[in-house]
């Protein structure tokens, strides 16, 4: 039995949106963090409002997560009562923002948390790698910037570093890295297998002659007792 195509012949055939697995492209990334986190990190805070200049109060510390059009101050909240808002704080010179805070509108899990008057902060950008101190060994560093870390259960030191550290970018430029170091090794075109161990040794230990003695000083001799008068 035959069945009949009742389909418009003149109506427009749209694929079918398949998500093919792997794919990652530029859209997933930017999909995966929300709009207003990459502006947050770029913005300037504690600087003078341009509305409110007059007023003590004029510091902006504030961000406003449905806005997104800048720093605020406290007196610019007043047209921002119905929305999101976040107030950005200082640890060592640097922005942190509480965990209370953004952990209810942004996944912070493995960035690194620290205590800012006995409130859990995470900082909010990169900061300045210090000079390692010699003989002190750090067992965790960040994935990004490889500045020690105080828990090991953490990976990244700041938000800024977990949105480079979790795009693909960042992946395949470590991975281009680790193959150029271990295509450096071979420039030369000489391999350690043709070049005779006798001659690679005298090349890298001369030796040194057997009877020149290397003492600066001479040996002192044996004490004698003066003669019994």
């Amino acid at each position: 039995m035959a069945i009949e195509d009742n389909r418009n012949p003149n109506q427009e055939i749209k694929p079918k949106s398949r998500r093919i697995i792997g794919g990652g492209g530029p859209e997933e990334e930017e999909n995966q963090w929300p709009p207003w986190l990459k502006p947050l990190l770029k913005e300037n805070f504690f600087v003078l409002c341009n509305f409110h200049g007059h007023s003590p109060k004029n510091e902006c510390n504030m961000y406003c997560l449905d806005c997104t059009n800048g720093s605020l101050c406290s007196l610019c909240l007043e047209h921002h009562k119905d929305h999101r808002t976040i107030q950005i704080r200082r640890l060592s010179y640097h922005h942190v923002i509480r965990v209370n805070e953004i952990q209810m509108h942004l996944d912070i899990l493995s960035v690194q948390t620290y205590v800012n008057n006995s409130a859990k902060v995470v900082f909010l950008n990169e900061r300045p790698q210090l000079e390692r101190v010699r003989g002190v060994r750090v067992t965790n560093a960040c994935d990004v910037c490889s500045r020690g870390l105080v828990d090991d259960c953490f990976c990244f030191c700041s938000l800024g570093c977990k949105v480079a550290g979790t795009s693909r970018s960042f992946e395949k430029g470590r991975e281009h890295t680790v193959m150029e170091s271990e295509n450096s090794s071979n420039i030369s075109g000489v391999e350690d297998d043709d070049i005779p161990k006798s001659q690679s040794v005298n090349a890298s230990t001369p030796q040194l002659p057997t009877s020149t003695s290397l003492r600066k000083r001479p040996r002192k001799g044996i004490p004698q007792r003066s003669p019994l008068q």
